[in-house]
């Protein structure tokens, strides 16, 4: 009988090489909240009415359902030096957005979670409406993704080197066809998955990139954008070295990423309470 091979491995010190575990980095840092600073060089005058506007919107907050309409307060009367106050006084929160289609229109949370900046613009660029809006995401950003996607698509031609790409399609065109509203999000996680480079392009040829783009900054970064399909989402989370960790396909209302909490709603009004009492005495 053969004797049975013993690999020999060398161990002990000078026995190891100088190369280290490849691993994918994470995510550097995690947002926190950090309270606005008063606004420097403003008129008395603009200060005043600021906090004026913002206690009102605040009384609304306190008497209003998470999960109600929006709070809307339109500034388009105002000035330019209260509505100056009002975007130092609110600071920028963790989600941004834009849309370009069928209006253009930049949404950015404030520092207080669940309140948010929309404006609307023109195609020249000129600001054409400015309001703050209370909700756990503006509704505007829904409607764009309503007014560009489509109830369904054709399937493209089938790529050389596919192994699941024509099976992801017909799953996602089957959720987004079965889509009600409020339901749970179904989630493909494309990184999970095996999937070649081919079925990435072929499913990012079906979808394609449209019109809403959302980046929410809580713990790395994360990317979420509309599709030509209703209700279907891409949503992909970078690391701090912007590589992507996490390749998803959403069939969702909103992404839950992009959704203020409730608690986060509530704690915005202690937060914002004590804010406007802050530029009442400035």
């Amino acid at each position: 009988m053969k004797p049975f091979p013993i690999p020999v491995v060398p161990v002990g010190p000078g026995s190891q090489t100088d190369e280290a575990p490849d691993y994918l980095a994470m995510p550097g840092g995690m947002a926190t909240f950090q309270a606005p600073r008063l606004p420097e060089g403003a008129q008395a005058a603009d200060v005043a009415h600021a906090a004026s506007l913002l206690a009102g919107l605040v009384d609304a907050m306190a008497g209003a359902a998470f999960d109600g309409p929006p709070l809307v307060l339109p500034l388009d009367a105002e000035t330019p030096g209260v509505r100056e106050v009002l975007t130092q006084s609110l600071g920028f929160g963790e989600v941004s957005a834009f849309t370009v289609a069928p209006t253009r229109l930049r949404v950015q949370e404030t520092a207080f979670a669940s309140l948010w900046r929309v404006l609307e613009e023109g195609e020249d660029g000129r600001l054409l409406h400015d309001r703050l809006t209370v909700c756990p995401v503006p509704p505007e950003l829904y409607a764009a993704m309503r007014a560009t996607a489509r109830p369904d698509l054709v399937p493209p031609a089938v790529l050389p080197g596919m192994m699941n790409g024509e099976a992801l399609l017909a799953e996602v065109r089957q959720q987004a066809a079965a889509h009600r509203a409020r339901r749970p999000a179904h989630v493909i996680n494309l990184t999970l998955l095996p999937v070649s480079e081919a079925d990435l392009d072929y499913l990012y040829g079906a979808l394609g990139h449209r019109e809403v783009s959302i980046l929410s900054r809580g713990y790395g970064n994360c990317r979420v954008t509309s599709t030509r399909l209703a209700h279907v989402w891409w949503v992909q989370y970078f690391n701090s070295m912007d590589t992507l960790i996490l390749n998803t396909l959403e069939v969702v209302d909103m992404p839950d990423v992009v959704l203020a909490a409730e608690e986060d709603f509530r704690d915005s009004i202690e937060r914002l309470r004590e804010y406007v009492a802050l530029l009442a005495e400035a």
